[in-house]
């Protein structure tokens, strides 16, 4: 594998594996029945880290990649708030 593919699996199993911290840290809120602000955001920090290092080797600026989602945010943003209402 290249330099940029190795760096590219290297990325995408961070990603996947801080996601599965934020994942675990969820599931022990849901256990426990108390969470940690600081962790989470911790956690959040760490898959963003590992995110925007894939825009980089995808040549997408984050911040853009971003705006170009925003329709699909919002109307997931509102699907979620409708269900919680109902």
């Amino acid at each position: 594998a290249s330099t940029e593919e190795r760096q590219l699996m290297y990325l995408v199993l961070a990603l996947a594996g801080e996601a599965g911290e934020l994942a675990d840290h969820v599931k022990n809120v849901l256990r426990d029945g108390t969470w940690d602000r600081d962790r989470l955001a911790s956690e959040l920090g760490d898959v963003i880290y590992y995110w925007a290092g894939l825009c980089a080797i995808a040549g997408c600026v984050p911040s853009e990649l971003l705006e170009r989602s925003v329709t699909t945010i919002e109307t997931r943003i509102a699907r979620q708030a409708s269900a919680r209402s109902n």
